[in-house]
């Protein structure tokens, strides 16, 4: 298949055709796995999570409409099916581990500022751990997804004041639950920049 749009590719996946939703799971498969383990924290479970949304949007392909775009969707079936994992588990996350593990395996950096760095995200993944689910989840998106206010809302399908609440409250929570640890942080984080 040719660079085909992910509508097109949707059409031929309603008609049957397998080979679209292979390509679209190649297409947008790091974009799940992503976001399913920085909420998770659990690459197996992300892993799983992956597998489990290309069988969604294989089984449910009659509802979607493909005049719009497919990474909505995505998140939100992502989104959700972390969140059901999480309340099934009842069990706190660690969050940002890709993003840490990234930058710190980009580094050609010295052994103590390797352990700056595993401090500094500790504290971090410390701090979101404490946050309520649902500002976990619009961190995440925000973040480490980089996606816009407006695109979050979409995702989520909430109001963007809910999610501009939402990111304020968090940034204030990690703000005081990170206020020990804030100038280390923002050293380790500078010097990667």
């Amino acid at each position: 298949m040719t660079q085909a749009l992910d509508g097109e590719l949707v059409e031929k996946l309603q008609a049957g055709d397998l080979e679209a939703l292979g390509v679209l799971y190649d297409r947008h498969r790091h974009l799940v796995f992503r976001t399913a383990l920085a909420i998770t924290g659990d690459p197996e479970m992300a892993a799983d999570l992956l597998q489990e949304v290309f069988l969604r949007l294989y089984r449910f392909s009659h509802r979607a409409d493909p005049h719009r775009p497919l990474e909505p969707w995505l998140y939100r079936m992502t989104a959700n099916l972390s969140y059901t994992w999480l309340k099934r588990q009842s069990r706190w996350v660690q969050l940002f581990r890709e993003l840490a593990d990234r930058w710190t395996s980009n580094q050609r950096t010295a052994p103590h500022r390797i352990a700056e760095w595993d401090e500094s995200w500790r504290w971090v993944r410390q701090a979101i751990q404490g946050l309520p689910l649902q500002q976990r989840l619009v961190v995440v998106l925000y973040y480490i997804n980089d996606l816009s206010i407006q695109e979050i809302a979409d995702i989520l399908e909430i109001p963007s004041g809910t999610v501009k609440s939402r990111l304020h409250y968090a940034r204030k929570v990690l703000r005081k639950q990170l206020g020990a640890h804030e100038e280390a942080i923002l050293r380790v984080l500078y010097e990667a920049g």
